[in-house]
């Protein structure tokens, strides 16, 4: 069983780096035509530029998730120009944070604006395309914060959870033409905006330590998803959230297992 996602038209927001590059890439060598946007001229120009060297179909635009007017200006030029949109990856974010009691306003209204705001404003802008096609995938960037919250979070994790649930009312919403939505929800993927890989050891093993499967995840795992909920094959699944996180905290303590396993390698 192959997924095939030749020729089909996606928009991946926040694309410029870390984890939206690469699912935006990933996708055009899959023969995705592409189309990445960002709020940086130098990002979309790098991008450009490796999809040009890849010899990769696509296109990149400037544009602020929190902006409607220039979200309207970017869909109606890609639906005209490629004809029709059928992949929406909500990926823009940010991540910053603070203790309730310490919590600026400014970063609240960021997270709320960017996270939230943004992948409503995005998909208000597609809807309306893939309605009248019968036919797309959403997909938005929610976080295994939005399941359990970490310290000083509640900014990012109050938005991400509520993207989980904007996420189950659209599915509902776009069932009868046949457009399904889902969120993801990814765990400790190392990225610049988080800097988990580049922690001191002894953080970095507290935190793998939460993990099932004790191991940072990739960006190459969260594409992965991205192409299987945006294929064929992922037709019958919407209005959910997959857990991506490598098992964090499925079990209370997941180190359990590990110390068992240590001991059979000891009696072999």
């Amino acid at each position: 069983m192959i997924i095939d996602l030749s020729g089909k038209v996606a928009i991946v927001t926040g694309a410029g780096r870390g984890i939206g590059r690469h699912i935006a890439l990933t996708l055009a060598k899959e023969g995705v035509i592409t189309v990445g946007t960002d709020i940086r001229q130098e990002l979309m120009d790098e991008l450009a530029l490796e999809f040009a060297e890849q010899q990769l179909n696509g296109a990149q635009y400037l544009c602020d998730v929190r902006d409607a007017n220039r979200i309207a200006e970017v869909v109606k030029e890609v639906q005209s120009r490629f004809g029709r949109i059928d992949i929406l990856v909500n990926n823009a974010g940010v991540a910053s944070g603070g203790t309730v009691e310490t919590l600026k306003e400014e970063i609240w209204d960021a997270n709320m604006d960017i996270n939230l705001k943004g992948t409503f404003l995005m998909c208000q802008a597609v809807v309306p395309v893939m309605k009248a096609q019968r036919s797309g995938r959403i997909l938005n960037a929610a976080s295994f914060a939005a399941i359990v919250p970490a310290y000083g979070s509640a900014a990012y994790a109050s938005s991400k959870a509520a993207v989980k649930q904007f996420t189950r009312v659209l599915a509902g919403e776009l069932g009868p033409y046949d457009v399904t939505v889902n969120c993801y929800s990814p765990g400790m993927i190392p990225t610049d905006m988080n800097s988990f890989a580049k922690q001191p050891e002894e953080r970095q093993q507290r935190l793998l330590e939460t993990l099932t499967l004790r191991r940072w995840g990739s960006k190459e795992d969260i594409a992965s998803l991205i192409c299987f909920l945006a294929s064929d094959l992922a037709g019958y699944i919407t209005g959910t959230m997959i857990d991506i996180s490598g098992g964090k905290l499925a079990t209370q303590i997941p180190g359990m297992a590990y110390e068992a396993a240590r001991k059979d390698a000891l009696q072999s």
